[in-house]
């Protein structure tokens, strides 16, 4: 359907490259960080998120980072190992790198912040050596995070990655995942981004991401034309998220659309890494892309319900369960358009 082949022999369904970080979610929320005074502790990281995601999926992942040499190092890689991630190739930093702290701001269930502590960070401090081509050729397919392009040695780690993922025949999935930390202009992050796009088979992104993106590629493209020129190099399948409003695949000259499911959301982030373990998913088992995008809109629903993120992935009978009730309550196509 899809032009998109997994290799089926190959051990693991997904390894990650990008970000490990530890969130800290007020339980005072609906108050401001100054106001705060009580947080809770999660694994956080976008790319981490969308593991803990596949894992709790019964999918096998593993995981290129680099992570602080310290206690929180040693809280990172035992949720790992506590949700079934593989870390094998998630290393200790040598000089004194710290992970990257993100204190959230819950102010309403439709204003939410973040504040991320980043200086001399751990993730970017994942190197090229750490990067071997048999761990890559071991996974069904390579997810990419942008926010591994923002500085060296990260940038060339991932690079190296795509590359050897070329060589091995392993699809590449490019979520842009821009955070404007760490990196220095729009020019650069064009560069990376525009780079790490044209590899890629699968490509997650908001419309602010494409327009980062396809900032040194002429005027400014619609939804439409920015899935043709994706498509028109590597891409089989262009994802555009829409926020509030849905989100659309782009494959094969058609589109698939839809909109959210309906819930009480508690926060506005963590959506998109719910969206994107479950969508992924749902193109591991090879399903239809709908059935994907349905998976992925539901999971980030009950992500925007939850205090956290990866605590809170749900499982597929949650996510089936939710799905069935909202259509019962709404009507069979609440979430398609």
């Amino acid at each position: 359907m899809y032009n998109l082949q997994f290799d089926a022999a190959r051990p693991l369904d997904l390894v990650l490259l990008g970000r490990v970080a530890i969130d800290f979610n007020p339980v005072d929320y609906f108050q401001t960080l100054a106001e705060s005074t009580t947080f809770k502790k999660y694994l956080g990281g976008s790319p981490a998120n969308i593991a803990v995601g596949l894992a709790r999926l019964g999918k096998r992942c593993g995981f290129f980072a680099r992570v602080s040499d310290d206690r929180f190092g040693d809280y990172a890689i035992a949720e790992f190992e506590r949700e079934g991630v593989d870390t094998g190739r998630i290393k200790r930093c040598e000089h004194g790198e710290k992970i990257g702290l993100t204190f959230t701001e819950i102010l309403s269930p439709e204003e939410s912040s973040i504040l991320m502590y980043r200086n001399h960070i751990a993730d970017l401090a994942l190197a090229p050596g750490d990067i071997d081509e048999e761990y890559i050729a071991s996974a069904k397919a390579l997810l990419i995070s942008g926010t591994a392009l923002a500085a060296s040695p990260s940038r060339e780690a991932a690079f190296k990655a795509i590359t050897l993922a070329q060589k091995t025949n392993t699809p590449i999935v490019f979520d842009i995942d821009y955070r404007p930390y760490n990196w220095v202009s729009k020019d650069e992050i064009a560069l990376c981004y525009a780079r790490a796009a044209e590899a890629a088979d699968v490509i997650l992104g908001s419309r602010e991401e494409y327009d980062l993106t396809e900032a040194l590629l002429g005027t400014p493209k619609s939804n439409e034309e920015s899935a043709a020129y994706w498509q028109g190099k590597n891409a089989k399948i262009v994802v555009i998220k829409h926020g509030k409003e849905g989100s659309t695949a782009y494959c094969g000259g058609e589109s698939y659309s839809i909109k959210p499911f309906p819930i009480q959301a508690l926060k506005s982030f963590g959506g998109g890494d719910g969206y994107g373990s479950s969508f992924l998913f749902g193109l591991l088992e090879g399903w239809e892309l709908m059935d994907c995008l349905e998976l992925g809109s539901a999971s980030a629903a009950l992500l925007v319900g939850a205090h956290g993120c990866s605590c809170f992935m749900p499982t597929l009978p949650e996510i089936q369960a939710y799905i069935a009730k909202c259509k019962a309550e709404y009507g069979e196509m609440v979430a398609r358009y």
